[in-house]
């Protein structure tokens, strides 16, 4: 009986949580950047892209728990120019 009585409390309170963030979804192409099967990847044109966009650079995304993230940057000369939906953005110059 008693839980007839809270059910409403429960009903209204799960009402009030907002639902999570959708995830955030870059435009990426290709198969690995450098490499096929790099976990780094260009990312295209978005609304969400399209101020870091370059024609003398590459946008390339890597996940934010890359463990070589370092390198990454310092073997291609990339720049990091954002952080979107757990990806890091680089604009790495064409060569």
């Amino acid at each position: 009986m008693r839980l007839l009585i809270l059910a409403p409390v429960f009903a209204a309170a799960a009402a009030c949580t907002p639902p999570p963030p959708a995830p955030t979804v870059l435009p990426f192409f290709g198969d690995g950047y450098r490499a096929e099967g790099d976990q780094c990847r260009r990312v295209g044109e978005s609304e969400l892209t399209v101020e870091f966009l370059d024609d003398a650079a590459d946008l390339v995304g890597c996940p934010e728990d890359m463990e070589n993230l370092g390198v990454f940057a310092l073997d291609t000369g990339g720049v990091e120019v954002a952080r979107i939906g757990g990806f890091v953005l680089y604009s790495v110059p064409v060569r």
